[in-house]
């Protein structure tokens, strides 16, 4: 699977659409845990990140490098810097043409980003919630090598989406929502959300 600075810029722009078109469910999940402004934050970065049209001479790493960089600018509250260093580090080791292998070792630079920047684990009731189980199953992809990648992305997104719904019964351990205690079970974690929005489009896309 070729996935070229350009492709790249395909898939961010469908996904800046995405999320434009729901502003509204993401800014409702965060404002039960939050400050109700997930949804707003995240469309304005990721369009903001849309309009960077890669040189002829760009290369993979250099183009992510320049998305991180507009997400941590553009995003408020943490959700910036965590997306921003996702992207940066996922950049520094993405290969085109890319295999099991290569996304498997992507997505875990970008989940021990996020991790060692948020001081936070699976189970927090974070992002990381959904992009775990995502690299879980790419890293056993990659060990059984029985399956096209694309197969994988697309197994790997399922995961993140279910992932993200089991956020629903977790008591929040990090970032704003902790401090809503018990009252934080019984909703989503709209960062986990947005991570599994991102990979799902990533795996209609590249």
């Amino acid at each position: 699977m070729f996935a070229s600075p350009d492709a790249l810029s395909a898939w961010l722009k469908s996904t800046a659409a995405e999320f434009e078109d729901r502003i509204d469910e993401l800014d409702g999940l965060d404002a039960a845990i939050g400050d109700g402004d997930h949804g707003t934050n995240m469309a304005r970065g990721m369009a903001t990140a849309a309009t960077i049209v890669p040189g002829p001479n760009t290369t993979t790493r250099e183009y992510l490098n320049q998305v991180g960089m507009a997400l941590v600018s553009s995003v408020g509250g943490a959700s910036g810097p965590l997306y921003g260093t996702f992207f940066l580090r996922v950049g520094q080791l993405w290969q085109s043409p890319h295999t099991v292998s290569s996304l498997w070792q992507a997505l875990k630079a970008g989940r021990d980003g996020i991790a060692s920047r948020g001081r936070a684990k699976a189970g927090d009731k974070t992002m990381l919630d959904a992009l775990c189980p995502a690299v879980d199953v790419l890293e056993h992809a990659a060990m059984e090598r029985d399956e096209e990648a694309s197969t994988s992305l697309a197994r790997a997104a399922a995961a993140a989406r279910a992932g993200a719904e089991a956020t629903r019964d977790m008591l929040a351990r990090r970032g704003r929502a902790a401090h809503y205690g018990e009252r934080s079970i019984g909703h989503l974690d709209p960062g986990a959300v947005s991570m599994a929005m991102i990979l799902d489009s990533a795996s209609r896309h590249l």
